[in-house]
């Protein structure tokens, strides 16, 4: 293998061995000529605005691949709480990056069904106030039905 394919290779930002394979970016997905993107990994206001509390079972104690339980605090007899949530100023702790710019969830596949379960604004034809209450506390605009698609794959000016 030459130096300037085996370059091609290593800089390859999709991991794929073929050198021209674009695959969609993990925050957009492709239908057709539309791309749909994950506004929420540019956002993340819902788990710095509300307390993310459910029931003890969803932990890793009681159900396989649950939710860490270094990452809760008891709130009751029945539920458990994301530690940080449970504050004043809220800030889930499996929450990494800044809030508005860039984030994700540290333990996406283990989250609880409150997490699982809340939808943003419009992103299945269906408006969520509690997503729009979040994102104008942390100064973002809400969402609207056509925040969640870009015409023929083209980014979004800003």
């Amino acid at each position: 293998m030459n130096c300037r394919r085996y370059a091609r290779f290593m800089l390859n930002p999709f991991g794929s061995k073929t050198p021209f394979d674009r695959r969609p970016l993990p925050s957009e997905t492709q239908t057709g000529e539309t791309m749909v993107a994950n506004l929420c990994l540019s956002c993340g206001a819902c788990c710095a605005f509300y307390r993310a509390s459910f029931h003890w079972s969803e932990a890793e104690d009681h159900t396989a691949a649950g939710v860490p339980l270094k990452m809760t605090k008891k709130l009751n007899d029945f539920r458990l709480v994301m530690r940080g949530t449970e504050g004043a100023n809220p800030r889930c702790i499996a929450l990494l990056g800044d809030i508005s710019r860039s984030v994700r969830c540290s333990i996406y596949k283990r989250r609880a069904s409150v997490c699982r379960e809340f939808e943003p604004s419009w992103q299945n034809n269906a408006h969520n106030p509690l997503c729009d209450k979040a994102r104008l506390a942390w100064g973002l605009q809400p969402l609207k039905p056509d925040s969640w698609f870009n015409p023929k794959g083209f980014p979004k000016a800003a």
